[in-house]
């Protein structure tokens, strides 16, 4: 017994620190630039935001990722990554594929398909809604429900 309570204190102490670490690069795990981005990397593992405008000085793209900032403990719960494409020019994969015309917010579910686009910034509590309806999420609600209840 001795010989286990220095283990599970070490094991202890490391968790916390661990937990630390992963506040701190919330935002690494949501937020990504890469406007080059295959959405077919997410399919089935991350449900991707992106965020389009002409330009990184546009007021309601300020506006979108200071809301989308305000809470990502909601949107990493959701499996949500945020994507970034402020540069029309450069013709990226994403706006090949989206064709965003000016400020656009587009909420892409786990399957690949894209099921929502908004021409105006929304607000995390209605991105979250509108995760929320969704079948699959329907579904990850009732399989984590189930599991705490068996537990």
């Amino acid at each position: 017994m001795k010989l286990i309570l220095p283990f599970v204190i070490a094991a202890l102490f490391a968790s916390q620190s661990m937990a630390q670490d992963t506040t701190e690069t919330a935002e690494n795990t949501v937020f990504s630039q890469d406007a080059d981005a295959d959405l077919k990397q997410f399919v089935w593992k991350k449900r991707p935001i992106v965020v389009f405008a002409d330009s990184d000085a546009d007021p309601r793209y300020a506006e979108q990722i200071e809301l989308l900032m305000a809470n990502l403990p909601t949107l990493e719960e959701r499996d949500v990554v945020v994507l970034t494409d402020t540069d029309p020019s450069a013709r990226s994969a994403l706006r090949l594929k989206l064709r965003p015309r000016g400020f656009m917010l587009v909420i892409i579910g786990l399957d690949g398909d894209v099921k929502l686009l908004k021409p105006f910034p929304w607000d995390v509590r209605e991105i979250s809604r509108s995760i929320d309806k969704m079948p699959l999420r329907k579904r990850e609600l009732r399989e984590k429900k189930r599991t705490v209840s068996e537990n």
